[in-house]
């Protein structure tokens, strides 16, 4: 697939296709490498549903990091663990697991950021929502210590 053809459809207007190329790649990664430093480019998108795009397809792609890509942008990915946006942060949260047990070494920084994460922003509504996703999070993680 045409790496720019395939950012115009995840970043355009067609959310049902954005959405479907999305768990194609994410499906497509677990297999095989894909474009990493093209997809995490949209980790700062302004788009809240691009981002979540990018965070899926990164977490299924960080398992076949060798160069440590995913390493030197973990700081960024983590900061989408408060998000703007709570359905971004959730996404986010969700696929901690999966690297965590694929980068290891991740483990520890993953762990912080979710346990010092402020909540305070997202409305009463969503609060107990994000943090409930942190406590699964945490309890999933616990058995991927290396």
């Amino acid at each position: 697939m045409d790496i720019d053809a395939c950012i115009a459809r995840l970043t355009g207007k067609d959310a049902k296709a954005a959405y479907a190329l999305t768990q194609q790649i994410t499906a497509e990664s677990r297999e095989s490498a894909a474009y990493f430093d093209r997809f995490a480019e949209l980790l700062c998108h302004k788009n809240s549903l691009v981002r979540n795009r990018a965070i899926s397809i990164l977490a299924a792609n960080a398992r076949w990091d060798t160069a440590g890509k995913f390493n030197v942008l973990l700081d960024e990915f983590l900061s989408h663990v408060t998000d703007s946006k709570p359905i971004t942060a959730r996404q986010c949260v969700a696929v901690l697991p999966e690297i965590a047990a694929t980068k290891p070494e991740l483990l520890p920084g993953i762990q912080f950021a979710l346990k010092q994460a402020d909540l305070s922003g997202y409305p009463d509504s969503m609060r107990p929502l994000v943090l409930k996703d942190i406590v699964t999070a945490l309890q999933k993680m616990d058995g991927t210590k290396p």
